[in-house]
């Protein structure tokens, strides 16, 4: 017999796949969804406006004390307006100041201490000022951000960001 080449057969390979790499990528996946969907979830904060001492015959009353809120209503071209008190008859009447140390830090500053004697004065020196920041639609994120970072800096920890102007607060913004 005849030395016949013989056809070379191709060695098989074993079909296993290593899924550990997928593994790993699919847990991190899952956990990174969890984290997200759980901070996207919005926090609502409880606020109290209960007065121990009551109001007149009331045992407890719920009405927000008008010495203690300071409302801060900002529009466009960096303008801010703020008030103290309920706008039909504040506190403090509206005046527009700057941003900055010497515009709204310094009237933050001057009415938390205001706000301070106040509460010390009926017996409850820890209490300080609330502060209500309403950004209008014309309002840009930037200033937002630049309040935000004055109650920080004034160390205010009272404060809410709320999206609803009154019929009135729209008419001051109009005006000034």
């Amino acid at each position: 017999m005849e030395n016949l080449p013989r056809k070379v057969r191709s060695k098989k390979l074993s079909t296993k796949v290593d899924l550990t790499a997928m593994v790993s990528v699919s847990f991190l996946l899952i956990i990174f969804f969890m984290v997200t969907i759980e901070l996207a979830k919005p926090n609502i904060m409880e606020q109290s406006f209960s007065n121990e001492g009551g109001c007149g015959g009331e045992p407890i009353c719920y009405r927000p004390d008008e010495n203690r809120i300071l409302t801060v209503l900002l529009d466009d071209n960096n303008k801010i307006v703020t008030y103290m008190g309920l706008l039909y008859a504040p506190v403090q009447n509206p005046k527009e100041v700057e941003y900055g140390k010497d515009g709204i830090r310094k009237e933050l500053l001057y009415i938390d201490k205001k706000v301070h004697e106040y509460s010390a004065s009926m017996g409850k020196p820890k209490i300080g000022v609330t502060v209500i920041i309403k950004p209008s639609n014309k309002s840009n994120y930037g200033n937002l951000v630049s309040i935000l970072d004055e109650m920080k800096i004034t160390s205010i920890s009272s404060y809410s960001v709320v999206d609803y102007f009154t019929p009135e607060e729209s008419k001051l913004l109009a005006s000034n």
